[in-house]
């Protein structure tokens, strides 16, 4: 396509396209500190294409595709050009990526060992996942956690961190604003902001950890944290990933090993204060 660009986030390599150039000069603002390969050989392609050939300039609309693509999906507008490039990007991992178990979870690391968090849309998973990211911790992601098939170890997939709605003014209060991408207001999922990662996330982006720790994070109603069984955790970390059915065997091993190595707690929390402070007594319980 005439505009693009080609990145490289953790181990995997993007390339871009899109009929428009303000999403690619987006990304490339945002992607600044990224490996860009121009020329690089690409594991997916993502493609922002006009949804017809007049709706290119009159209100203009995007339809994604890419190598992989949902033909349901539903056209967004070009003022949400930059989400739907990332959302591009997620779409391939989710259909196309076979090197790890994905598990859909945020993930930060402290001193060489991994706290992974998985929950439903909404759970705070990946607002609390900033929040340490900025205060000690690496960031490894927030969309997925990519656990290796051979060593269960997680290793990173840093992209940009979505920030919906309250967790925007949450962030911005601690973030320098050069790393905060555009506000983009009135998507599907109500407002939605950028956060780009700190430059040791994006420095180490090769660098995976042993997991130590898994939470089903809850945001809403009073603090409490309560285990969670071996069999349950099993059950929701099937439902959690993109490819472990099409992984088979190797899926169902690597998981297995996960489950029965990495202790499991649910926790609900009223703040994000409160549930940094959750957080910190669990980690320190496991040290």
């Amino acid at each position: 396509m005439k505009h693009h660009i080609t990145i490289g986030i953790g181990p995997a390599v993007f390339r871009v396209g899109s009929a428009w150039r303000d999403p690619i000069d987006r990304l490339a603002s945002l992607y600044a500190a990224y490996p860009i390969l121009p020329g690089a050989i690409a594991d997916f392609s993502v493609r922002l294409e006009p949804v017809s050939p007049l709706r290119r300039w009159l209100r203009p609309s995007i339809f994604i595709t890419g190598d992989h693509g949902l033909a349901e999906a539903a056209p967004m507008s070009l003022a949400h050009g930059l989400l739907a490039a990332e959302m591009g990007m997620n779409l391939q991992m989710a259909l196309g990526w076979r090197r790890h178990l994905l598990l859909h979870a945020s993930s930060v690391e402290k001193d060489g060992r991994v706290l992974v968090m998985t929950g439903e849309s909404g759970s705070g998973k990946s607002t609390l996942a900033a929040q340490l990211g900025e205060r000690g911790w690496r960031l490894m992601g927030d969309e997925f956690a990519l656990l290796d098939l051979e060593s269960g170890w997680i290793f990173p997939f840093p992209r940009l961190v979505s920030l919906k709605n309250s967790a925007i003014g949450v962030l911005a209060a601690d973030v320098p604003e050069q790393r905060m991408g555009p506000l983009l207001a009135g998507t599907a999922k109500g407002d939605i902001r950028h956060l780009v990662p700190r430059s040791t996330a994006i420095d180490r982006m090769e660098a995976g950890g042993q997991p130590a720790l898994l939470l089903f994070p809850r945001f809403g109603g009073d603090a409490d944290i309560r285990p969670v069984g071996q069999a349950e955790v099993f059950m929701r970390l099937t439902q959690a990933s993109t490819n472990y059915v099409a992984l088979g065997e190797a899926g169902f091993r690597a998981l297995t090993l996960f489950v029965q190595n990495v202790p499991a707690h649910a926790i609900d929390f009223p703040s994000g204060e409160q549930a940094i402070a959750m957080v910190e007594q669990l980690w320190a319980e496991r040290a």
